[in-house]
């Protein structure tokens, strides 16, 4: 994922969390809030709660993949902030790759077809 794509301090993880709307499944949580830039950042987050370091770090490194190709279809002026859940350690890839695409559509942010 490009660094303009990515959400990286932790005033903009808080001011998501905090004032975004969250969209839940069961591999992860998606809270999305508008910002006032012409691209979507993406950040994504694991807590203790998912295991080591290894695992947390595993769980990240899926959800950034799972988010790259669909960063390009989410319109602009919006963060997100993803939170892993424990499933996503187990989950298949394409259920991975799926549920990134039905949470993006379902919090209304993908581009319309045209």
């Amino acid at each position: 994922m490009e660094r303009r794509h990515r959400l990286t301090g932790p005033t903009d993880f808080q001011r998501v969390r905090r004032t975004g709307t969250s969209y839940s499944h069961p591999l992860f949580v998606v809270v999305v809030c508008a910002n006032d830039l012409p691209v979507a950042r993406i950040g994504v987050s694991a807590s203790r709660t998912l295991g080591g370091a290894v695992q947390r770090n595993r769980a990240k490194r899926r959800l950034r993949e799972a988010f790259r190709p669909v960063v390009a279809e989410i319109l602009g002026g919006w963060d997100l902030v993803v939170i892993a859940r424990p499933a996503l350690l187990d989950a298949d890839w394409p259920a991975v790759q799926a549920a990134a695409r039905s949470s993006v559509k379902r919090a209304g942010l993908q581009r319309s077809e045209s």
